[in-house]
């Protein structure tokens, strides 16, 4: 008789696969579901097989996301102390993706708040921005400032084996939280069933005729749910510069461009700019595009242009972008030093733009280099550390 599965807790206020973190929870807990008997708490459950876990919906409570989150801080500890009280569920590990709880045994740190809020600080100031946005840069404020408190709290917790995602967030955990002990890395998983340069070229020409781009417009593609973190003004700084190129950028994304369309109608490309709803289908948008562009000011692993590199799209980022580790410079991307430096950026997008020999090679290699990660390999790495854990408890 086969001994009972470990009990694994996966604490994650939603879990989909159209953002970017919680793409990776739900890959994640799939894979691992043959090995643990996974309880998912959460307020919202997608994209993954409910067979494989038990799914303890947590409600959600209307007005902004603050006031939810602060519920849901309270929320997942009061169901998961009654499921352990009155129905003998003990969970052996919790896991969750950030400071999400207050108690997990592996926490996987997408991105560290506080070297976030250093990068962005000027873009929240109420000084340079319109009145009208004045209520969301608050809200904003209030809650970066939230997530920061509860980093400073939970990530140095002896008991919390942190797992990154990007060699980069080390040097930030320990600027704003003390050092640490060697941390292990799990890089992105990509399902190269979906993101592959064959299916890429499939689409290409429905993607581009649905989206009504004109024959001979060169495309850049930004994919992401937070603009400000994954430099949208630093493009759009950029993009005058381009004036006498055919080009066309689409932003695609859930985020809200209010703060934005000053500096856009103030653009001489305003009418080459063009924001995009999220789809579950996001390579439909790379099959669009001629070049991912993601001058990323602060991002521990983007997920788009690792996505966008398997569909053997050419692809510019930055170094404060973790998906620059698994790059080489100039064989299979472009890497920008400094996030907020437009003119350089301008420069490699005007680069990638003139050289269709570089764009080639760029794009060839990408898609050899995507291919060592997947979410197979993923899994087995978490398989490693939680056991470890286990043994350790």
């Amino acid at each position: 008789m086969k001994p009972p599965k470990p009990i694994l807790a996966i604490v994650s206020p939603f879990i989909d696969k159209r953002h970017g973190t919680e793409r990776r929870v739900a890959e994640w807990t799939q894979r691992l579901s043959s090995d643990f008997d996974i309880h998912v708490y959460s307020q919202h459950v997608e994209d993954i097989d409910l067979s494989l876990v038990t799914w303890h919906r947590i409600p959600k409570i209307p007005g902004p996301h603050l006031l939810n989150f602060l519920w849901w801080l309270l929320a997942n500890h009061l169901w998961r102390w009654r499921d352990r009280r009155f129905r003998g569920i003990v969970h052996d590990l919790i896991f969750t993706a950030g400071p999400n709880c207050l108690d997990a045994d592996a926490i996987s740190i997408h991105i560290v708040f506080a070297e976030f809020v250093r990068q962005v600080r000027p873009a929240l100031s109420l000084r340079r921005n319109s009145v009208f946005s004045w209520p969301r840069l608050l809200h904003r404020r209030l809650y970066y400032r939230l997530a920061i408190a509860l980093e400073r709290r939970v990530y140095v917790r002896p008991r919390a084996q942190l797992i990154l995602i990007a060699r980069k967030t080390a040097e930030d955990l320990d600027r704003f939280y003390g050092s640490h002990d060697p941390l292990p890395v799990v890089y992105m998983g990509i399902d190269h069933s979906i993101f592959n340069p064959g299916s890429r070229l499939a689409q290409r020409t429905q993607a581009r005729k649905d989206l009504g781009i004109a024959a001979g417009q060169f495309v850049f593609v930004l994919v992401g749910n937070d603009w400000r973190k994954k430099g949208l003004f630093t493009l759009l700084n950029a993009l005058p510069q381009l004036s006498d190129l055919p080009v066309l950028l689409l932003v695609a994304g859930s985020d809200e461009k209010h703060s934005y369309e000053s500096q856009i109608r103030n653009s001489v490309l305003s009418s080459r700019i063009r924001f995009l709803p999220s789809r579950g289908d996001v390579a439909f948008y790379y099959a669009a595009a001629d070049v991912y562009v993601g001058p990323s000011i602060e991002d521990t692993f983007a997920q788009p242009p690792a996505e966008a590199m398997a569909c053997g799209l050419p692809v510019i980022t930055t170094v404060t972008n973790g998906t620059a580790e698994i790059m080489t410079q100039g064989v299979d991307g472009l890497i920008l030093d400094e996030p907020n430096d437009a003119t350089a950026l301008a420069s490699l997008m005007r680069r990638v733009y003139e050289d269709g020999e570089l764009r080639q090679k760029l794009g060839e290699n990408a898609a050899r280099t995507a291919l060592q990660y997947t979410w197979d390999r993923n899994a087995e790495q978490f398989r490693e550390i939680f056991a470890a854990i286990l043994r350790r408890n």
